[in-house]
């Protein structure tokens, strides 16, 4: 893959040829300048992945606001599963009426 192609990739196409190009070298099947070649593609798909995702870090930051100095305001993510549905309350028993206790 050369240059400007790798440039137009997303994210997500980046990871999936950088994981094509570690198989391929891991493999063992390319020659000594393909390799290098491949590898040199792996470090520019790295670079462009890591710039990528210091960009999402600071619009999170940004919008996550400032605080009065000025400094991001950060909060911590909170993870949870959420397949987990929520459990049904259970209601109590019913007690079994006897006659004198009905008013109808």
């Amino acid at each position: 893959m050369d240059q400007p192609s790798i440039n137009n990739l997303t994210f997500e196409q980046s990871l999936a040829e950088l994981d094509r190009i570690v198989r391929e070298l891991e493999d063992g099947q390319l020659g000594l300048e393909e390799s290098l070649g491949r590898y040199e593609t792996g470090v520019g798909l790295i670079k462009r992945c890591h710039a990528q995702l210091q960009a999402v870090e600071q619009r999170i930051l940004q919008l996550t606001g400032t605080d009065g100095d000025g400094k991001p305001m950060t909060q911590p993510f909170q993870h949870s599963a959420t397949s987990e549905m929520p459990r049904p309350v259970q209601k109590a028993p019913r007690s079994k009426v006897d006659e004198t206790d009905v008013l109808f």
